[in-house]
């Protein structure tokens, strides 16, 4: 069965079962902090796991982009571990529970008109507790007792070890089902039904309190299933990816196989392109923070196997057409960026392929100085990274190919003093946790007045320190961030390509200084240090916005519109915008297009940038319903949500 046949069967049998098909969302998340891409099927109903907002459907079906990194070291050595892959998922938001979904489950995988793939095959897991499950599989599904094994809260709960080790939230027990291909030695996992019913509050005995409305999350890897219908032993071998390890082979001048001494390599670069492809065409551009440095850090990986196996010109770019042709069916839109997705690939290349022409004398004499230790120093690796760019994952690579290792913990320190005396670093990061912003978000949102006025009283509704729900806060531990969500706020958070709005929250011998302003939604938090006095739920504050530099920013904002539309004057609509970056000086626009710009058309741009400038019109703000502000000639960027 080939795998676009495999997702189609999957999203037309749970149709059956009256889940509603949804798109996947997209890679990027635009309005959830908590994460750079999109990590599983349930992101995009975190909403309605939480009961927030209104309910259009009571059951989903979809097949979701998802991008991880946590396994990055594995991806090519392994069989089945990838950064990009496609979750497929069921989910239910109050509706069907654990007797259908393991019914539903056991059906498709086992009917010859959907998978069929033999039931002797098929082993499954329970929480070691979760009698009911373990009672359906083997009661009602027939499943041999011997064939159901119980594990504990480790391995078969979600999030993992949380009874007794948190997070407080929404979790659950889950069931997991492996298969055993012929052929194979071990069973791999195919589908984890994950069955949300718990919401843990505090520390245990007793903290499990039963959910009012039970939830049904599943997920299924697309490629590891369509690896055991094929009959395949590692997913790089299946349909759809094999191609791209073949063309990476060719763009190295090298035969692929799978157990060539370049295999893995080329498992790895086909793995790392297919990420990028779909991060680029979303937006993303290699840079130094969020999901732009994982772009970077992908691209860079992959340019250093053609780089060790001697490639040292741009040949990554190359293999888009492969990834295109193998992922259109599913995405068509793909198809529409192939060139100006090569483009911004062959840049980051050549930029590379400088740094290490660069920096590869500083790293050899590095390497020499560490042989007798076998250890390159953190303030070594560090002064690599911010001197030469080399990235720590490049000098960790290099390292081990001379029998070296980097001391990790040093870099880190360094990096964190360099930061700390820089004032860089994801300092609303140090805040941001899905934790906490969920349990946020089940008491409300937040209202927006920054439309109408720059200063307004407010009420503290939730405090966040060291990623965590606190009551108060005393401002003798300044010098942690903390995060503080009101009622209502004037602070814009960031958004769209705009950073977020600073400024302070003042109130009876209370100083807050808001360095920062984020959203989940429509949560908002501002992050930021307590100069003096002490925070608590509840306490009234008076919130403004530095109006200077509100001013500048709303200035630079007009400037992207401005500049989009003068591009659309000189080379046509399919100039898109993909990204962008708004600040009070200065704008990042990124943008697709099939070619560069002409020295005449850069010309041509900013000469319709100037009339407009020059005609001073006003500007203004319209709330307007979403069809009529497109009526209006207001665009629909991709990825965002209106």
């Amino acid at each position: 069965m080939k795998t676009d046949e495999l997702r189609e069967k999957y999203l037309a049998f749970f149709e059956s079962k009256g889940c509603v098909r949804r798109p996947s969302d997209v890679l990027i998340p635009k309005d959830d902090p908590t994460v750079l891409f999109t990590p599983a099927g349930m992101n995009q109903f975190k909403n309605q796991f939480l009961g927030i907002g209104p309910l259009e459907f009571t059951k989903a079906t979809t097949s979701q982009k998802c991008l991880r990194t946590g396994d990055i070291g594995n991806v090519g050595i392994t069989a089945y571990h990838h950064t990009f892959f496609e979750m497929l998922g069921n989910f239910s938001f109050g509706d069907y529970f654990k007797k259908e979904a393991i019914h539903w489950a056991w059906e498709f995988l086992t009917t010859k008109k959907w998978l069929g793939l033999d039931p002797e095959r098929l082993t499954v897991t329970v929480y070691l507790d979760d009698d009911e499950a373990f009672d359906i599989w083997n009661k009602e599904v027939k499943l041999p007792a011997d064939r159901i094994s119980r594990l504990d809260e480790s391995e078969n709960f979600w999030p993992a070890s949380s009874p007794s080790q948190g997070p407080d939230g929404v979790c659950g027990p889950c069931s997991e089902i492996y298969y055993l291909a012929p052929g194979a030695t071990k069973p791999v996992e195919i589908w984890n039904l994950v069955f949300t019913q718990f919401n843990r509050v505090g520390d245990p005995p007793n903290n499990l309190h039963p959910l009012p409305k039970k939830n049904i999350d599943t997920g299924m890897g697309l490629e590891r299933c369509a690896s055991c219908l094929q009959s395949v032993l590692s997913n790089f071998e299946i349909d759809i990816l094999k191609p791209m390890c073949l063309a990476a082979g060719d763009a190295l001048g090298l035969k692929y196989s799978y157990d060539a001494a370049w295999g893995r390599a080329c498992r790895r670069i086909a793995d790392h392109m297919r990420a990028c492809t779909f991060a680029i065409h979303e937006g993303a551009n290699p840079g130094p923070d969020k999901a732009d440095y994982i772009v970077r850090l992908l691209l860079r990986r992959a340019a250093m196997e053609g780089y060790l196996l001697g490639k040292k010109v741009p040949f990554l770019h190359t293999l888009v057409p492969s990834i295109v042709e193998g992922m259109k069916y599913a995405y068509p839109e793909i198809t529409e960026t192939v060139q100006s997705v090569s483009n911004v690939i062959k840049l980051e290349e050549e930029q590379f392929l400088d740094v290490v022409d660069r920096g590869m004398p500083r790293f050899e004499k590095l390497a020499s100085k560490a042989k007798s230790s076998g250890i390159i120093s953190g303030e070594d690796a560090f002064d690599l990274h911010q001197t030469y760019g080399f990235l720590i994952e490049l000098t960790d690579t290099l390292a081990s190919q001379g029998g070296l290792k980097v001391d990790h913990e040093g870099y880190t320190k360094a990096r964190k003093r360099h930061e700390a005396t820089s004032g860089s670093g994801a300092f609303a990061d140090s805040v941001m946790s899905a934790g906490p912003i969920d349990s946020l978000k089940q008491k409300g949102g937040t209202k927006f007045l920054g439309y109408e006025t720059q200063s307004a009283d407010c009420k503290i509704v939730g405090i966040i320190s060291n990623k965590e729900l606190v009551n108060e806060f005393t401002a003798a531990g300044h010098e942690i961030p903390i995060g503080v969500s009101l009622n209502q706020t004037p602070f814009y958070a960031e958004s769209g390509g705009q950073v977020g709005d600073i400024g302070s929250l003042i109130g009876d011998g209370v100083e807050f200084v808001v360095a920062d302003t984020q959203k989940d939604g429509d949560l908002w938090i501002h992050v930021g240090h307590l100069m003096k006095g002490k925070l608590s739920i509840g306490q009234q504050l008076q919130a403004t916005v530095d109006v200077d530099r509100r001013t500048g920013i709303r200035r630079a904002h007009s400037a992207t519109h401005i500049l989009h539309h003068a591009l659309h004057c000189t080379v046509g609509k399919n100039a898109t915008q993909r990204g962008s970056r708004v600040e009070k000086d200065s704008i990042r626009f990124d943008f697709a297009h099939n070619q560069a710009l002409t020295q005449d058309e850069i010309r041509r741009v900013e000469d319709i940038i100037n009339e407009c400038i020059a005609q001073g019109a006003p500007v203004t703000t319209d709330l307007l319903p979403i069809e009529e502000a497109r009526k209006k000639g207001a665009m629909a960027l991709f990825g965002e949500k209106y």
